[in-house]
């Protein structure tokens, strides 16, 4: 029995609740996850998960040893990680989950870069917009726009910011008119985006004098993926809100005219998040590096002069 591997099995397991998980995590069989576990119950001499058809729980004796293993692995994680050498050159499987919008504008168009910097890494790249438990979920990391959460177990690294774009299509507009001030949103309706924080339709915010005011927009109709959001916008189903970097090209283009270019709203923080460890790990290290210095070449903002040019 190879005790440190078992452990690690272990831990896996208990992170994630089930065995089934464990496994495909960590690229084993189901059967060699369930033997690794028994082999280390019969060493131990004691019994560390109880076990049922659909749950699995740790015993007192298992509490005890898997706070252990946790510690004695992030242990030897972190002296492997000190050093420049191979124990510390990312390699391995790595999962991370973003927006699609983020995804299919921003990551995908560059990620070849990536796995040729670092060809020992298994990328899974997931996408969606909803809450991840990431541990229970087998998720290294994930990439969110708008200011996190407080999490106990989560560090937040803010990577880059954008702007929220008011704006619709030119179609939309000559139908219903141009809003020129905050208070002519009355007479508008727009595509709602349903929150997966909250599962309600996004607020609308905007600076006036150094204040925050929050607007609730009249939604005719209400998604909950970036993606048909802004092509709900390009079909004049309303106006819209999307982050800058979602609609740079259709704002060039002119199908999406902005408008209350005179109204403000806070810059929206773009974020990776990972588990809360002593250390972060080379692989984890590499992708969240790699974002960064990536979103940070890439004009997420909407520049200014082209606000001037479109009310021009």
């Amino acid at each position: 029995m190879d005790r440190l591997q078992s452990m690690q099995i272990f831990a896996r397991v208990v992170e994630m609740h089930s065995f089934t998980r464990a496994a495909d995590s960590l690229s084993l069989p189901p059967s060699r996850v369930t033997r690794a576990v028994k082999e280390l119950e019969a060493f131990l001499g004691v019994r560390l998960l109880q076990r049922t058809t659909r749950h699995i729980s740790l015993t007192p004796d298992g509490t005890l040893y898997f706070d252990h293993c946790r510690r004695l692995l992030a242990d030897i994680e972190a002296v492997e990680a000190s050093f420049a050498g191979g124990a510390a050159r990312p390699r391995g499987r790595l999962r991370v989950d973003m927006t699609l919008s983020l995804a299919r504008l921003v990551v995908l168009p560059a990620i070849k870069d990536f796995l040729e910097r670092f060809p020992d890494i298994e990328l899974t790249l997931t996408v969606s917009d909803r809450t991840v438990e990431l541990v229970q979920e087998g998720i290294d990391c994930v990439i969110r726009a708008g200011t996190p959460e407080d999490s106990p177990t989560l560090v937040a690294r803010r990577i880059a910011a954008f702007d929220w774009v008011t704006c619709a299509s030119p179609e939309y507009l000559e139908q219903h008119g141009t809003p020129q001030t905050l208070e002519d949103l009355a007479r508008h309706h727009a595509v709602g985006y349903l929150s997966a924080r909250t599962a309600r339709s996004l607020e609308w915010d905007f600076l006036v004098d150094g204040e925050l005011r929050f607007i609730r927009m009249a939604e005719s109709l209400i998604v909950n993926d970036t993606d048909a959001y802004v092509a709900c916008g390009l079909d004049g189903l309303g106006l819209i809100r999307p982050g800058s970097y979602m609609v740079r090209e259709h704002l060039i283009s002119g199908r999406l005219r902005q408008v209350l270019t005179d109204y403000a709203a806070p810059a929206a923080p773009l974020s990776v998040l990972y588990p809360q460890n002593r250390h972060l790990s080379p692989t984890v290290r590499a992708f969240v590096d790699w974002v960064s210095e990536l979103v940070s070449q890439e004009q997420l903002g909407w520049p200014r002069s082209n606000r001037a040019a479109d009310r021009a």
